[in-house]
């Protein structure tokens, strides 16, 4: 996802703001509190050339020869010809690498093609050397799968004691239709009969009350879960496990459409279960994609809303950051 060209807070100092051209920053920071212009900001002059100035002649004390001159037969080599002698370590190109060689200079918060400002490796991050460090959206840890997979067990744990106070009745009445068949089942088992002939059928309710029983467990969901992601983008089960989901392009609330559009692809899938169980085949690959996505750690759910969950960090003081001073979707 590539962010659009704008004035943004510059990740690299969040007391200013650069104009980001969809590729790189461009120009001199401006204070965060000034207005930016509606346009980029205007190309820097190119720096005066510098002329060398010719070195003076001198000579050495106590001698007639210029410094400049060839040293006389006798003298001393010069300290970077003698034994032992060489450039620091790390200076130049190392053995096995090609020219140029080496770190190279960047816009500060510089990331991979495509990302927003602020998400790629930032200098002098440990680990560097071995491989790139995990992306940290909006300054934030994404959160990891343990604790996404146990807010998710938290969440799935009170929508169903919700199911059981709303959806018993009809539950208990959908097992009161089968309970013929599965008795005479479990009856000829029993007695080593495997034929199929002759068992009882659930009664015409049975397919009637499965579907109610969808719909009433799809709504419920959709009702725990929407609206508390739309305000703040924590369940109670994140809420528990201090993570949070934010949208890709700024810092701030889901929203109903999207949060409701990141719910649709894991719990509409709910309704499919009367088809023999595809609905739960979907919504566990949902729930298994992001062990498989890199480096984001983006569910489905998450890539159709285009949103991240990253962990919530401690906070000792109670003052707004720079970035709730700001209006909503200034930050990239």
């Amino acid at each position: 996802m590539s962010v659009q060209p704008g004035w943004y807070v510059d990740p690299a100092d969040t007391e200013t703001r650069r104009y980001w051209d969809g590729e790189g920053w461009l120009g001199a920071p401006i204070p965060v509190d000034v207005t930016p212009p509606d346009g980029p900001p205007p190309a820097e002059p190119p720096p005066a050339p510098v002329t060398p100035a010719a070195p003076a002649a001198s000579t050495i004390p106590g001698s007639a020869t210029p410094a400049s001159a060839p040293p006389a037969p006798g003298w001393a080599p010069q300290h970077d010809q003698q034994p032992g002698y060489g450039p620091p370590p790390g200076y130049g190109p190392q053995p096995g690498h090609g020219p140029g060689w080496g770190p190279q200079a960047g816009p500060p918060g510089w990331g991979p093609q495509g990302a927003p400002p602020g998400w790629g490796p930032q200098v002098g991050h440990p680990g560097w050397a071995g491989r790139p460090p995990e992306p940290r959206p909006h300054g934030l840890r994404l959160a990891g799968y343990g604790r996404r997979f146990v807010a998710r067990l938290i969440d799935f744990g009170l929508v169903f004691a919700l199911n059981v106070v709303v959806n018993g009745w009809f539950v208990w009445r959908w097992a009161q239709e089968w309970a013929p068949y599965w008795q005479e089942v479990f009856r000829r088992a029993a007695r080593g009969d495997s034929s199929a002939e002759g068992l009882p059928m659930p009664g015409e309710q049975a397919g009637s009350l499965l579907v109610a029983i969808l719909l009433i467990a799809t709504a419920l969901w959709l009702a725990y879960e929407v609206p508390t992601m739309a305000s703040g983008g924590q369940t109670i089960g994140k809420r528990v496990m201090r993570i949070r989901a934010v949208p890709m392009a700024a810092d701030q609330p889901l929203g109903v459409r999207r949060a409701l559009s990141r719910w649709s692809t894991l719990g509409l899938p709910t309704l499919l279960w009367y088809c023999v169980g595809l609905g739960l085949i979907l919504q566990l690959v949902d729930a298994l994609s992001p062990l498989f996505d890199h480096p984001l750690r983006q569910a489905l759910h998450d890539k159709r809303a285009q949103t991240v969950v990253v962990e919530v960090p401690y906070r000792t003081d109670t003052a707004p950051s720079n970035d709730r001073n700001q209006p909503p979707g200034d930050t990239p």
